[in-house]
């Protein structure tokens, strides 16, 4: 099967995806960041080959869709033109602040190089699958505890100075943790890690290691010189023989696989193509949006509603910021991008600018609780206008949508915005826009009404949580005493 229809496949540039709008491809830059000239070349590419949206994820990737074979090769030779040198193999990812808050506890970058250099050096990424992935926290007010991982590596201050806690199979709060170390045998463990869950198969990830192998590398460490890796070859009776992972399974020693509190990375707004950022209370919200100060300057988040926005608009938006002075674009999780090296006045002047342009510029804007995929007419598998639905919900019902929740708007039961279940997700299919209670889109809906009315079958249940909510209750408890049956009559009624 080509890169052209293979799903669960990271559509790189080199390999772009079929979507239901065309060809898509994802980019990071190498140097984290991009030259506000270099956004507005790619901006400006984009218009020329696709279908003129521009996309960041909510894992702080930059997608471009709407290609076809031929407009996606040129695309990729005008990126080259460009300058702009993109990552490939395994994600080894840093926050979006990296290197420039002061308050993070350690600059995560040289133990990610590092971890990239080994990765290369073993020749892991022809081994691993295409989800398989690293982060490496250094902490402070973009933290990256909201994304899963294969392999998290936490920057932690300790009596004896900067160590780094590894954990695998998880986010900041479910990750199962195995050991604080120093930053040489936190690289070694990490690739120990990649290792072992590349013997288990292209389909593996880190939640199918057993406990004896997660004891193995909670251990090792202690008596190992630093520069060598533990021996985890299937001869030393370390790698158990690999089946699909089941509740009841056993490995080869007749012991159970881990059990790990993690779901397959997939999905984003492509359709199963990037693990996306699943939301739990109570990991505090991050979102970059909003003014940070740094160690030299300062920078400005500006979100992007529902992770896209026009390309024109960001050329406009980058134009401006160039007038400002700012020197770097970064993508930032959580589907924003920050402005870097601005001062506080021209933070406030490109904040009303991107405001005007229709962005997002508070971190309490509802669009920020709302996951919505292109839809019709954009994506020929939507079935109802995702975008429009939401605006309309956002706009109508801000108080519906505080931190306490996440609503999903899903063209079809792809689910491609947001895997994961969600309190409240519309789903559209055959019987126009159906209702989902603490689900995910792949899940049967228990009621429907026309895709054109969805809105306002989410505005009934917006007035019933005005007139039950307690003092203080959040919406997913309020929603909780209403009933999921509950919940979905009002959805229903006329």
């Amino acid at each position: 099967m080509n890169a052209f229809s293979r799903r669960g496949a990271c559509p790189a540039l080199s390999a772009p995806m079929q979507t239901g709008d065309g060809l898509l491809v994802r980019l990071n830059p190498v140097a984290g960041g991009l030259l506000p000239k270099s956004l507005i070349g790619l901006s400006e590419s984009a218009s020329r080959h696709g279908n003129g949206i521009m996309e960041v994820t909510a894992r702080g990737s930059l997608q471009i869709r709407g290609l076809t074979p031929a407009s996606a090769r040129l695309l990729a030779m005008e990126v080259n033109a460009l300058g702009i040198a993109v990552r490939t193999g395994v994600p080894v990812e840093t926050g979006p602040l990296a290197g420039l808050d002061p308050q993070e506890t350690a600059d995560p970058r040289p133990l990610a190089e590092r971890i990239r250099a080994a990765i290369a050096e073993a020749g892991l990424a022809q081994r691993l699958g295409p989800k398989v992935s690293v982060i490496v926290d250094g902490g402070g007010r973009l933290a990256m505890d909201v994304l899963t991982a294969d392999v998290r590596l936490a920057a932690t201050r300790t009596n004896a100075g900067i160590r780094w806690q590894v954990s695998v199979a998880g986010d900041g709060q479910n990750a199962n943790p195995l050991v604080i170390v120093e930053e040489d045998a936190a690289r070694d463990i990490a690739v120990a890690i990649l290792r072992m869950v590349a013997e288990k198969g292209r389909e593996a990830h880190a939640r199918d290691l057993t406990r004896r192998q997660l004891r193995s590398l909670a251990s090792w460490h202690s008596f190992a010189p630093p520069s060598v890796l533990p021996d985890i070859s299937p001869t030393r009776g370390e790698i158990a023989p690999w089946s699909p992972p089941s509740p009841i399974a056993k490995d080869a020693k007749g012991e159970r696989p881990a059990k790990l509190p993690i779901s397959p990375q997939v999905g984003e707004m492509s359709g199963r193509t990037e693990g996306g950022a699943v939301e739990r209370l109570p990991v505090p919200a991050r979102f970059p949006i909003g003014i940070f100060d740094l160690t030299a300057g300062t920078a400005l988040g500006i979100g992007l509603p529902f992770g896209s926005m026009p390309a024109e608009k960001i050329i406009a938006l980058t134009q401006y910021a160039l007038t400002l002075d700012a020197a770097e674009i970064r993508l930032a999780p959580d589907r924003a991008l920050l402005f870097i090296g601005l001062s506080p006045t021209a933070c406030h002047s490109l904040q009303q600018a991107a405001s005007s342009l229709g962005f997002v510029t508070d971190a309490a804007d509802p669009r920020t609780r709302i996951a919505a995929c292109p839809g019709a007419p954009a994506c020929a598998s939507g079935r109802i206008a995702t975008r429009d639905i939401a605006e309309t919900i956002a706009a109508e019902n801000r108080d519906l949508l505080d931190a306490s929740v996440t609503l999903h708007i899903s063209g079809c039961a792809k689910g491609c915005a947001h895997p994961g279940p969600a309190a409240l997700t519309l789903v559209g299919g055959e019987n126009e826009a159906g209702l989902v209670v603490d689900g995910t889109a792949k899940a049967l809906p228990a009621g429907y009404r026309p895709g054109y009315d969805a809105a306002r079958g989410v505005g009934r249940i917006a007035a019933a949580i005005r007139e039950a909510r307690f003092r203080g209750e959040t919406t997913a408890a309020c929603l909780t005493r209403l009933g999921a049956a509950g919940v979905t009559e009002l959805y229903r009624q006329e």
